[in-house]
């Protein structure tokens, strides 16, 4: 399976609009992997891509991707779906629909029964936007509960709480595994089939202890109740025995560079720092 991180950042962009940071700054000043789209995976095998952030079309030709039969949606945050009109650049040619030809080759698109909810529920005055898409046969939609096989490829859709309101991904081939969990993952659930994966893809994280403008959390800040520390990341390496933890959903806030996260990983046994363009093989 060849995976490429399309991209490997978090909620805001980096560099962010107007930001005069010293990072925001190296980022518009050299590019990647200095700056980073928004959270995104791409499984080449099967041309596979997991979520549509607002920024996608410009990593789908930053990378050079050149065929997408299937998205993932791993839940409903914006930063993770709002770059949805991709589909329409993808599959819908006004030329073709003027004179009555329409799309032949709908992209499939795969969630949980939860997340689809939540997916369907995305309304402009016109409805729902995925019923749109699907009306011109743009997508065909499939929930999925539990495992699909796509060509030779496992996909295991694992909820994160009974909500099923988040997905964490674990794709399977030939007794290689890789799981891909990029946000919205905390409390981590205790799951057995995580057990020994050669990769962990993981977000959710706050990386580092001193953040953008010299901020410090506090033990009772909301983002440490919400987010990871690498800390609490190595406990589930270890009781999951991963081989490969790979940090994504890097946050501009955390206030580091590229370079920064290189030095960051000396620190930490098989642990590194997404950067887009990353290629992941096994």
């Amino acid at each position: 399976m060849k995976f490429i991180i399309t991209g490997s950042g978090g909620c805001v962009a980096l560099p962010r609009p107007l930001c005069q940071c010293a990072v925001c700054k190296e980022a518009r000043e050299k590019g990647l992997p200095y700056a980073r789209h928004g959270a995104s995976l791409y499984l080449e095998d099967i041309h596979l891509l997991v979520d549509t952030p607002e920024d996608i079309m410009v990593a789908l030709n930053e990378h050079d991707i050149q065929a997408i039969d299937h998205i993932f949606y791993s839940h409903l945050d914006i930063d993770h779906t709002f770059g949805m009109r991709v589909i329409e650049h993808l599959r819908l040619n006004w030329l073709d629909l003027s004179i009555g030809k329409g799309c032949t080759n709908p992209i499939k698109l795969y969630a949980s029964q939860g997340v689809m909810a939540d997916l369907n529920a995305i309304m402009t005055r016109l409805g729902s936007v995925f019923d749109y898409y699907e009306s011109l046969n743009l997508i065909k939609r499939q929930v999925v509960q539990g495992s699909i096989m796509l060509q030779d490829i496992k996909v295991t859709f694992v909820p994160v709480d009974e909500k099923d309101q988040v997905t964490i991904f674990i794709f399977e081939k030939a007794g290689k595994k890789l799981i891909y969990a990029p946000c919205d993952v905390k409390p981590w659930p205790n799951d057995s089939r995580f057990g020994q994966a050669d990769y962990l893809i993981m977000g959710n994280t706050v990386l580092g202890d001193v953040l953008k403008d010299g901020i410090v959390l506090a033990e009772d800040n909301m983002l440490k109740r919400e987010l990871f520390t690498l800390e609490e990341i190595m406990n589930i390496k270890q009781q999951h025995q991963i081989r490969q933890v790979i940090m994504t959903h890097i946050e501009e806030d955390w206030g580091k560079s590229y370079d920064d996260y290189l030095e960051l990983a000396k620190h930490y046994e098989n642990i590194e720092f997404a950067y887009d363009g990353m290629v992941i093989e096994l």
